[in-house]
């Protein structure tokens, strides 16, 4: 089973909640906590265990052989994000903007447009005292989040077996990432708060799941603070509110230590009991 943890907007608490969830869930089941937010990865703030594995991350992009090209600017008219363009009598290729599609390369009828490895960031897997952990970061100055959260989500699939539960501390936000990151999951966690700016992105976001065709449902972080539209908004739409986690200022001192929360607040592991619940539950129908 796959679950990710996403939100219409960054700070809502996703990485508090993928944390302590994940922690909590493997004291009952077989896990692998996957943080995707590969641009800022900070999941390995909480969890510490031992580094198993560690790889480079590479994308493929074109190099222009100009002792082969005619200049015909086929490779220029079959690109549709703008990284070969034509310029005089030079073919010009920006790495930054080329989403590796292999169009230029595969359509050149002079073979002028070679693909070549070009390193975009790392990977490294790790074994905690219950629980898996894999994060994967990008290289400074590298543009593309999505091909190494599909080449993550691919070494996660890989290495762990089927019947482990794996949950991804998903990007922010609604953009390509994020479906990258929530397209193969079975279940879709929205963390929101309720603030104005909370229900605004939690409508955007809730809108793309739906598109998706995906199930979700919704934790209120900082519940407390404040007004009670996204509960309106939720009840009114018939989402599902899987918890509510206490708006604690011990909580965030916590946090700010880089400690799990719930194994200091019993309120906080009331909440999560109640997401373990439906997920294992929905775990067994999902199987069945």
């Amino acid at each position: 089973m796959k679950i990710a943890i996403a939100s219409g907007k960054g700070g809502t608490g996703k990485t508090t909640l993928a944390t302590n969830l994940s922690s909590y869930l493997a004291e009952f089941h077989p896990l692998v906590l996957v943080d995707l937010d590969v641009e800022e990865p900070n999941s390995g703030l909480f969890i510490h265990g031992e580094l198993i594995h560690s790889e480079d991350t590479f994308k493929k992009i074109p190099i222009w052989d100009k002792n082969k090209c005619t200049l015909c600017g086929l490779c220029q008219e079959v690109c549709n994000f703008h990284s070969v363009i034509k310029l005089g009598n030079q073919i010009m290729v920006f790495p930054e903007l080329c989403h590796g599609c292999y169009a230029c390369s595969e359509l050149c009828p002079d073979e002028a447009l070679p693909m070549i490895s070009e390193k975009m960031g790392e990977l490294k897997y790790y074994e905690t005292g219950s629980f898996s952990f894999v994060e994967s970061k990008l290289d400074i100055g590298q543009e593309q989040a999505v091909p190494l959260i599909a080449q993550t989500i691919a070494y996660v699939e890989k290495t762990f077996p089927d019947d482990i539960v794996k949950l991804y501390d998903s990007p922010p936000g609604t953009s390509c990432p994020v479906i990258e990151a929530t397209k193969t999951a079975d279940l879709i966690i929205l963390v929101t708060e309720p603030t104005p700016f909370g229900l605004h992105d939690l409508k955007l976001a809730v809108a793309t799941m739906r598109e998706l065709k995906k199930r979700f449902a919704v934790v209120v972080n900082r519940y407390g603070i404040g007004n009670d539209d996204v509960l309106t908004y939720c009840n009114g739409e018939d989402i599902h509110i899987l918890a509510k986690l206490p708006n604690n200022r011990k909580i965030a001192e916590l946090y700010s230590r880089g400690s799990l929360v719930y194994k200091e607040i019993p309120e906080v592991e009331r909440e999560l009991e109640k997401i373990a619940i439906y997920i294992l539950n929905m775990k067994v129908r999902v199987k069945k």
